[in-house]
């Protein structure tokens, strides 16, 4: 006879990724991001400066070492590509569906579907040209900005530490999850600058409506478990 589901832990270790403090944080970080959205929207000088200049310095670099070149495109496309970020949530979805724990199921779903709307709406409306080479080492299609591969890395890194988190993983696991995690998000950011395929006012604001929808989201959860009196099972 098969044993009853366990309802998610009662998380005593950190109560505050259970209230609303995350919350401020997502607010403060989609400031930023607001902040960035205007000066790429207004093509800011001093930022266009900015992501030109990094761009010139990295393309040199790519189209010269080939063979790490070709590595670095499995990182990108393969690896940390925004469809690999989604299944690794989509068989998190899948984990929890099969304890029963539904509402978490449903807002690490919901949470990852309103970050792919997100990056969507915003790429069409501000329509911003991806870097142009007469020599590309690689391509991407669509607008440029927020980038989708930092923003997806971002969402589902996020969601799946916190995920660990609240069903008592280890110390040690945590933070080698924490760990992989930040390389991942860090990771993928550099290798799109590094292929030139984003400037890097996209990567960034890739990574801060990321985190400002995962601060948002784990703050969010924290309230309606609180007040339906559960865990979120």
């Amino acid at each position: 006879m098969n044993a009853p589901p366990r309802p998610s832990p009662a998380l005593p270790r950190s109560p505050s990724l259970i209230r609303p403090a995350p919350i401020p944080a997502g607010l403060v970080l989609a400031a930023v991001f607001g902040v960035l959205l205007a000066l790429v929207a207004g093509a800011w000088e001093p930022l266009a400066s900015l992501d030109r200049n990094v761009a010139n310095g990295l393309h040199p670099v790519a189209v010269e070492h080939r063979g790490w070149t070709r590595f670095v495109r499995v990182l990108s496309d393969w690896l940390w590509d925004p469809w690999t970020m989604r299944a690794a949530l989509a068989l998190a979805v899948l984990w929890l569906l099969r304890r029963r724990d539904l509402l978490l199921a449903a807002w690490i779903a919901g949470t990852s579907a309103l970050g792919t709307a997100l990056q969507q709406g915003i790429k069409a409306a501000v329509g911003k040209d991806r870097p142009s080479w007469p020599d590309p080492v690689a391509t991407a299609h669509y607008a440029a900005f927020p980038s989708g591969h930092a923003l997806s890395a971002t969402v589902a890194c996020g969601l799946l530490v916190w995920l660990l988190w609240r069903y008592g993983a280890r110390a040690r696991g945590l933070r080698a999850a924490a760990a992989a995690g930040a390389v991942s998000v860090l990771g993928v950011g550099l290798t799109r600058l590094y292929l030139g395929v984003h400037w890097a006012s996209d990567v960034l604001g890739g990574w801060l409506l990321g985190a400002a929808l995962v601060a948002a989201s784990v703050g969010l959860f924290g309230t309606v478990t609180r007040r339906r009196g559960g865990s979120g099972a």
